[in-house]
């Protein structure tokens, strides 16, 4: 295990500025509309905030102020930023971000969950966090063979925690982070105090048939929704679970390809009205975006959605999540279960619903996530 500081070599900035001058971006019908997809009006300015303003150097500065380490895990080398609570008894926690975030998802929550007292909390609430990129994120290395799922990166994250002095903790995650918590909740029960949620996987079956509750009402009305969903617009994942690497040539070779493929879900995804920069700045989301290019890994970071298709979270019959749930619900995430699908395998003590926020609850609105998970997690320290 050993310190990491971000280095992108100034060589790689300046073939990004090179591929950017030479861009060739397609027609419109309508510059302005999200309907076909990236709008291209804002494709056109943030290539020229990317090209012109934005200034990686600073970001990565910033980023360095976080307390970064490398360690290898099994195989591979991961990535993970570790900062300890400040407070009389820390809880330990990892936190696993999503496709297409990062680790920066969490940044602005770092502190309000290490040091509440800093910030109008408790500093009994105080955690001991370990945000780690997932293989092939960000600087995590990719994996080197087929097989590596939700399911095998809970194993890497346990390993981790242990290794780190941790026999017994608490999971958060949203998107693949949330299927990450709730394999580790399945595999390891010995070891999760609880695991809090802003999302349920997508995969996320209970056992249904003989001897099982029938699926009525409101578990029937979201399988519609979801499949509803699918329909309009899971053509992303579609493509991610089944042909990833076709997809990745063209993200690979090109940073706009890359942008507009990741933007798009941070519009569609966020609690945004529409407009993307309600929610993010342009800085922000070329942040990430330039943390998937500097990574030069954009495979692995699609593989993982067909790893995660060959194994799902699917439950047998009288199968439960022993540790503890918690549920946050914010109002612009993709279709969630009802509560009663929920509870046919996991043990729920929270389940609330939330003013505002989308899919990335971290990054959107640190502040209500951060007080719902000291919610959680306080009777369980």
């Amino acid at each position: 295990m050993q310190p990491f500081r971000i280095a992108v070599p100034q060589h790689a900035i300046e073939d990004l500025y090179r591929r950017l001058d030479r861009a060739r971006l397609p027609g419109s019908v309508d510059e302005g509309s999200w309907e076909d997809g990236a709008s291209l009006s804002f494709i056109k300015r943030l290539v020229h905030h990317w090209r012109y303003t934005f200034d990686w150097r600073t970001a990565e500065a910033r980023l360095n102020e976080l307390p970064q380490f490398m360690a290898k895990i099994g195989q591979l080398d991961v990535h993970f930023v570790y900062q300890k609570g400040v407070g009389p008894a820390p809880l330990p926690l990892v936190l696993t971000h999503g496709w297409p975030g990062s680790f920066i998802e969490m940044e602005r929550i770092l502190p309000l969950l290490t040091d509440p007292g800093s910030h109008g909390g408790d500093p009994g609430d105080a955690f001991d966090v370990v945000v780690p990129s997932l293989p092939g994120f960000g600087f995590s290395q990719a994996p080197t063979e087929a097989g590596v799922s939700s399911r095998q990166v809970a194993q890497m994250w346990k390993e981790l925690m242990l290794r780190l002095g941790y026999s017994r903790f608490g999971a958060q995650g949203g998107d693949i982070g949330a299927g990450v918590s709730t394999w580790l909740a399945k595999l390891y029960p010995e070891h999760l105090v609880g695991i809090q949620l802003n999302y349920i996987p997508g995969s996320f079956r209970p056992a249904l048939g003989q001897g099982q509750a029938p699926v009525r009402g409101e578990e029937e009305a979201f399988l519609e929704r979801a499949a509803a969903w699918v329909a309009d617009e899971g053509a992303y994942a579609a493509q991610q679970g089944t042909k990833p690497l076709t997809l990745a040539y063209s993200l690979a070779d090109s940073p706009i390809g890359l942008a507009a493929w990741i933007v798009e879900k941070f519009q569609t995804w966020s609690d945004c009205a529409g407009d993307i920069e309600n929610t993010f700045t342009m800085d922000e989301l070329l942040t990430d975006i330039s943390l998937y290019w500097f990574g030069g890994q954009v495979e692995a970071s699609l593989r993982i959605y067909k790893e995660n298709r060959a194994q799902p979270l699917v439950f047998t019959p009288g199968e439960r999540v022993v540790p503890p749930m918690g549920m946050a619900l914010f109002p612009k995430e993709l279709p969630l279960p009802p509560r009663a699908w929920v509870e046919r395998v996991f043990d729920v003590r929270r389940w609330t619903p939330m003013p505002r926020g989308g899919h990335f609850a971290a990054w959107e609105q640190p502040a209500l996530l951060a007080e719902e998970m000291r919610a959680f997690f306080r009777p369980l320290r």
